[in-house]
């Protein structure tokens, strides 16, 4: 594991910590490394209503943009899963996809352990802003 995945593991896991989820009691954190080598993480936030819950890979996504950064490298994601990888959410994967297909995508478990796979794996036959230019 590079030193710069040990991070972005590490840091998904501390913003997990962090999730406002006192309805589903829930917790998910993310962490995204952009093309410039930062680091931004989210967590999902509930509300009452229940349709206005953000998650945390939404939240970070959009907190990176509200920071400038538009190009991206990976993302790492956790949950309290403990037997098993979990991935984002459809939702999740479809925003991720706005800003490419190219992401590696660390699925990591509360003990640190992680899966590599990549964004175009889990959202096969995408729907992209390229669709939106063909006629």
């Amino acid at each position: 594991m590079t030193d710069k995945v040990t991070e972005l593991v590490s840091r998904c896991l501390q913003a997990r910590d962090l999730a406002y989820c006192p309805y589903s009691r829930f917790a998910v954190g993310a962490a995204i490394l952009t093309a410039e080598g930062a680091i931004i993480t989210g967590c999902n936030v509930e509300n009452a209503s229940f349709g206005l819950t953000v998650c945390a890979e939404r939240t970070a996504i959009q907190r990176a943009v509200a920071e400038g950064h538009r190009q991206f490298t990976a993302i790492a994601v956790t949950c309290d899963v403990k037997e098993s990888f979990v991935g984002p959410c459809g939702a999740c994967r479809q925003v991720l996809m706005e800003f490419g297909s190219d992401w590696t995508v660390y699925l990591t478990k509360l003990d640190g352990s992680y899966k590599e796979t990549h964004l175009s794996e889990l959202l096969p036959f995408a729907f992209s802003p390229a669709h939106l230019t063909k006629n």
